[in-house]
């Protein structure tokens, strides 16, 4: 069963593009999906659908300023102006649709990239209402963070918060491809080793890859990222809540596992209980590596299953070995 709705940003401007997927069976809890930076929901169908099938509600929307909601709403890379908690607050109006028509049931999130930026926020302020979150391509110290911010903070004073500057993407991100060793022709090379990923990245229509981000945006982005760093934001988030904290080792979101493995300790001292694995040899998307996506699936399933008590069913397990 699908159900598409749609509800008001806490920018109080854009019109949220959401979807529930429910199997068709007893529930075992529900799974929020949170996407990344410059992408959309739809990108992790495998994931849905793996997740369906082992017995889960499924819920995923589409950020402000990115994909269907981009879309309907005509602001691409636009993020309102209510400041950088406004996906975070979006996903937490998301969740609350989702318990008012399934109730009672274990609630747990799965962020990727942004989308673990937005999930720690999340964690901070409204963990208790969660049981598990899985972080993947998660960072840990943003490299020149504090000098970003203050040319970000510049530009929006200078009035051009609603401007793109091609400088500030290639001065935040351009560092990504340090250990690309192909030559760089899609400018997206990081993301994943193989070469119809990063294509079906590039060239997807709802994908925001190719459509320019407004400083004002970044600055969020980056504002994000300074709330969510070191072990005072993880003392914020309860203790009890399940942590899976999952990455490439050459993924340079996470700082090629150095970060993963910062955020994984400002966690465990702050008594979290963090599972923490990284994938040898794999860049930025491990769930979408056509030769790991499966694996990634799997493990994933087995951590939620573990945390909610629970068996594996006969159709995750096949789907594994076949």
């Amino acid at each position: 069963m699908l159900h598409e709705f749609t509800f008001k940003s806490y920018n109080k401007i854009d019109d949220i593009q959401a979807w529930i997927y429910v199997p068709a069976c007893e529930p075992k809890g529900i799974i929020q999906i949170i996407h990344g930076f410059g992408e959309h929901s739809r990108r992790y169908l495998y994931m849905i659908t793996g997740l369906m099938d082992e017995g889960y509600i499924v819920t995923a929307d589409d950020h402000v300023g990115h994909g269907k909601t981009a879309i309907i709403n005509d602001r691409w890379g636009d993020w309102g102006d209510e400041g950088f908690h406004t996906m975070m607050e979006d996903e937490h109006a998301l969740m609350q649709v989702v318990k008012e028509k399934y109730p009672n049931l274990p609630y747990m999130l799965f962020g990727h990239s942004m989308g673990s930026f937005i999930a720690r926020d999340f964690m901070a302020k409204y963990g208790n209402e969660l049981t598990a979150v899985t972080l993947c391509g998660t960072s840990g110290v943003w490299p020149d963070l504090e000098e970003s911010i203050n040319k970000l903070k510049q530009l929006v004073a200078e009035g051009k918060g609603k401007e793109s500057d091609p400088a500030v993407a290639s001065s935040l991100l351009g560092w990504m491809f340090a250990r690309c060793d192909e030559e760089v022709t899609i400018g997206n090379e990081w993301i994943c080793k193989d070469k119809f990923v990063q294509i079906d990245h590039a060239e997807d229509p709802f994908d925001a890859f190719t459509k320019p981000t407004t400083n004002q945006a970044f600055l969020y982005f980056c504002q994000m990222i300074e709330c969510i760093t070191g072990p005072e934001w993880a003392s914020k988030v309860p203790t009890d809540i399940k942590i899976y904290n999952i990455a490439g080792d050459q993924d340079p979101v996470g700082q090629y596992g150095r970060g993963v493995y910062e955020v994984t300790n400002w966690l465990i001292d702050t008594g979290h209980d963090v599972k923490t694995q990284l994938y040898s040899g794999y860049r930025h998307e491990i769930h979408n590596y056509p030769d790991l996506k499966t694996e990634v699936m799997w493990n994933l399933a087995e951590f939620y299953n573990n945390v909610l008590g629970c068996g594996f069913e006969s159709m995750m397990e096949d789907k594994y070995n076949s």
